[in-house]
């Protein structure tokens, strides 16, 4: 009797270890592709990092040249500028809040590659770009 038993407890084990090395293959196929959707999203925001320090930058040396020329800060005053070989995309507007006025604000927009521009001109960017960073200085005469 006791040999019976053992054969149909052993009877009812086989194929359990198939089951389990295709359940550990799932999961183990599940953490691949959430790391490499990890990283998918890691490498967009990096490049969109990357595009919103570049119009930081190309907003403070537009500002730059400003105030290394105040008596002519007015003369910098322009409207949506190819800047297509620094930002994909780029344009700059510089507009001066009144005539007269010692405060300018610049305007630095981009589409980055498969993005779509912006139909809508909304403000303060007002420019057909699917980002925008803005930013304000005063800049007295000299």
């Amino acid at each position: 009797m006791y040999i019976q038993n053992l054969s149909s407890a052993k009877s009812s084990q086989q194929g359990v270890v198939i089951i389990e090395a295709l359940i550990a293959i799932l999961i183990f196929s599940m953490g691949i592709l959430a790391l490499v959707g990890l990283q998918a999203a890691m490498l967009q925001n990096t490049t969109a990092s990357k595009f919103r320090s570049d119009a930081s930058y190309i907003a403070q040396q537009r500002i730059g040249r400003m105030w290394a020329d105040p008596a002519n800060a007015a003369t910098y005053v322009i409207t949506n500028d190819d800047i297509s070989a620094l930002l994909p995309g780029g344009k700059v507007t510089i507009t001066q809040a009144a005539a007269g006025s010692t405060q300018f604000q610049i305007n630095v927009g981009w589409t980055a590659p498969g993005e779509t521009a912006l139909t809508v001109l909304t403000s303060p960017c007002a420019m057909a770009v699917a980002h925008c960073f803005t930013t304000t200085a005063n800049i007295a005469g000299g």
